[in-house]
């Protein structure tokens, strides 16, 4: 018990060097921090608190190291993945594709992890409209990277998917006319493509 103890004491102590950290703007020192803390909470079995503080330290990486968040948050991600929960898992694996996209500039494993987070968001059992949306929103990342990498079929097959599950969402059908048309699209571009190699 007095080991436990100890280590609890650890746990405090770290997250708040990290929070005094965040305060003096010093991203890398509160990241470290927070990892040594999930660390920590780990030895103490405490999953949830070691995935938290996992997404701490990714969030204050995200300023300084890039990378460094991308390895926290996919920490996190797998505690949260043995945990059963994928819902969560599903947004940070949002975060890691926008650090792709706006820091790394790397879309490739972007499209990755947006697929990641549509695949969870799938998964969930759950009709809810939040849940509908979010993996539309990132079905659409996907199609429209696919687009950009010239990668039109599938581009195709996710903008007709989409449009496909929208039409009978009262409040989403009016979109559905939008994701044919980008379908549409990359049916010309490929039509087009084919017609010069013949």
């Amino acid at each position: 018990f007095r080991g436990n103890t100890r280590v609890e004491e650890a746990c405090e102590m770290y997250t708040r060097a990290a929070n005094m950290f965040k305060i003096a703007k010093n991203w890398s020192a509160a990241g470290n921090a927070f990892c040594q803390a999930a660390k920590l909470h780990m030895q103490l079995q405490s999953k949830h608190d070691s995935a938290t503080s996992f997404v701490d330290a990714g969030n204050a990486y995200k300023k300084a190291d890039p990378q460094e968040a991308i390895n926290c948050l996919n920490a996190a991600i797998d505690i949260y993945t043995d945990m059963g929960r994928f819902t969560i898992a599903a947004k940070h694996h949002i975060t890691i594709a926008e650090i792709y996209e706006a820091e790394l500039v790397d879309i490739e494993k972007a499209i990755a992890h947006y697929e990641q987070a549509a695949d969870y968001y799938k998964g969930e059992e759950s009709n809810r409209q939040v849940v509908f949306e979010k993996t539309n929103k990132c079905l659409l990342k996907v199609a429209a990277y696919a687009a950009q990498l010239e990668q039109y079929q599938k581009a195709i097959e996710i903008y007709e998917q989409v449009g496909t599950n929208t039409m009978d969402n009262p409040l989403l059908k009016y979109s559905a006319k939008e994701y044919f048309f980008k379908a549409a699209l990359c049916h010309f571009i490929v039509d087009e493509l084919n017609a010069k190699v013949s």
